[in-house]
């Protein structure tokens, strides 16, 4: 297996064991390699949930550009939302999961298509 079928499987993992949700792999995989390199990167493969810049960057980069939504209240609430199924007290949230859980949340699976 490669680094990054290593790392889709542990995204997986998280989203079963800590999420309480049946991945859908096809669209974890796409959502991961939308990431890109940073997934190869300790810091910049995780989402720092206490760090109000790091969510305004989700919410530009990822959900305004990436995902083509509105800015509006509702990305806010959304973020919070992941994060506390995620688990506030959970060190490492995965950047990939968290998307993915944003993916689903705002039914923009067909951007990944």
């Amino acid at each position: 297996m490669s680094k990054r079928d290593d790392l889709i499987a542990k995204y997986a993992d998280d989203l079963k064991n800590k999420c309480g949700m049946t991945p859908d792999m096809d669209l974890l995989t796409k959502v991961t390699i939308g990431c890109g390199p940073s997934i190869y990167n300790a810091d910049a493969s995780t989402v720092s949930g206490s760090d109000p810049s790091e969510l305004e960057t989700v919410k530009n980069n990822f959900l305004i550009k990436k995902l083509g939504l509105a800015n509006s209240a509702d990305l806010d609430t959304a973020i919070n939302s992941v994060i506390e199924t995620y688990g506030k007290s959970e060190r490492n949230k995965y950047r990939a999961v968290v998307y993915y859980m944003l993916t689903k949340h705002f039914g923009k699976e067909g951007v990944y298509s």
